[in-house]
């Protein structure tokens, strides 16, 4: 999976949580793509069984693609906490490096820092 397909799956998760339905042009305006950006992407998720397009064009999750949204949106929120309350990031700052470290993780060092919030939040 490549950056971008990750965040095109983010983004369609967080528009249907608050939309409850999401289409090609609304994640165009949540991500601030172009149209044949999207376009592509969201053929290349469809081609790859991470989503379908029903026949009024709404885009829905597989269960492939929901378990990867869901894992990266994760990461997201895990990542923003950790930058704001630990690094005493402001939450701008906090939500646009998220957004940039959580596709490039390791796994080992994402479980430590979500252990570690665990624990801080314990005390």
């Amino acid at each position: 999976m490549y950056e971008s397909g990750e965040n095109y799956l983010e983004a369609i998760l967080m528009l249907e949580q608050k939309k409850g339905s999401v289409r090609s042009i609304d994640v165009v305006h949540h991500l601030n793509f172009s149209k044949p950006s999207v376009s592509r992407g969201v053929g290349l998720l469809k081609d790859e069984g991470y989503i379908i397009v029903d026949e009024d064009g709404f885009l829905k999750l597989t269960d492939k693609g929901r378990k990867t949204a869901e894992s990266i949106y994760e990461k997201h929120r895990v990542l923003t906490v950790f930058l704001e309350t630990i690094a005493c990031v402001s939450r701008e700052i906090a939500e646009e490096d998220a957004c940039r470290i959580e596709h490039i993780i390791s796994t080992e060092t994402y479980e430590g820092l979500k252990k570690f919030l665990e624990l801080q939040q314990k005390k």
